[in-house]
C-alpha cells in the first residue's frame, strides 16, 4: 500500500511538472476572429478548434539598400524548399503582436530591430489564422543573418522587382499573398 501511494504521488508530480513545461513553451491564445476568448488555451500539436484561430506573426524584412530578405524554408518543415518573404510564427499565450514578431525575427534571422511597422491583420479560414504582418526596416550587414536549424537552411536579399519576378512554384506566401505582393508593388 505504501509502495501504490508513493507511485500515485510520483505519478501526480509528474502530471503537474508537465503542465508546467506545457503552459510555458507550448500553450497559445485561442481567438474569435481578433478578439482573444478569455480562460481558452491552445496545446501546439493539437487540433484547433472549429471556428476558433491563432496567432500568426510575420515579418517582411526591408535592408537599408531596398532588398528583402528571403529565406529558404528546411526541407523536413511543410512547403520544405520553398522561399518565403518572411520571418515570423505563432505567438505565444498572452505574447502580443509586436513581440512575437520581434521574437520569430531573432530566432530565425538573428535580426535585432526596434523598427516594426505594422502592415497587415488578416485571417484565413482554412489555415484557422490570424496574420499580422509587419515590414522591418533594418541597416543590419547583410552576411550577419543567422539561420535556426529545422526553420531555414538558406538566406538571400533580392530586390523588390526580383521577387516579384520569381515563380510561385519556388517562392512561398501565406495565405494572404496577393495582399502582400500589392504591398511589395506600392514600395519604394
Amino acid at each position: 500500500l505504501k509502495k501504490a501511494k508513493c507511485e500515485c504521488k510520483l505519478k501526480n508530480q509528474l502530471r503537474i511538472f508537465s503542465k508546467i513545461i506545457i503552459d510555458t513553451d507550448l500553450l497559445y491564445n485561442n481567438f474569435k476572429t481578433f478578439n482573444k476568448i478569455a480562460n481558452s488555451s491552445l496545446v501546439r500539436g493539437e487540433e484547433i478548434p472549429k471556428g476558433l484561430f491563432h496567432l500568426v506573426c510575420t515579418i517582411v524584412v526591408q535592408h537599408s539598400d531596398g532588398s528583402y530578405l528571403l529565406t529558404q524554408r528546411d526541407e523536413n518543415k511543410k512547403f520544405g524548399g520553398m522561399w518565403e518573404l518572411s520571418a515570423g510564427g505563432s505567438a505565444l499565450k498572452d505574447e502580443k503582436p509586436i513581440d512575437c514578431a520581434r521574437r520569430e525575427l531573432k530566432e530565425e534571422t538573428g535580426i535585432i530591430t526596434g523598427e516594426m511597422t505594422e502592415i497587415l491583420r488578416t485571417s484565413s479560414d482554412e489555415t484557422q489564422s490570424i496574420y499580422v504582418v509587419y515590414l522591418c526596416k533594418t541597416d543590419c550587414l547583410k552576411n550577419s543573418v543567422k539561420l535556426q536549424a529545422g526553420e531555414t537552411v538558406s538566406y538571400k536579399w533580392l530586390s523588390k522587382d526580383a521577387i516579384l519576378e520569381m515563380n510561385e512554384e519556388i517562392l512561398l506566401f501565406a495565405p494572404y499573398r496577393n495582399r502582400v505582393k500589392e504591398f511589395i508593388q506600392g514600395l519604394n
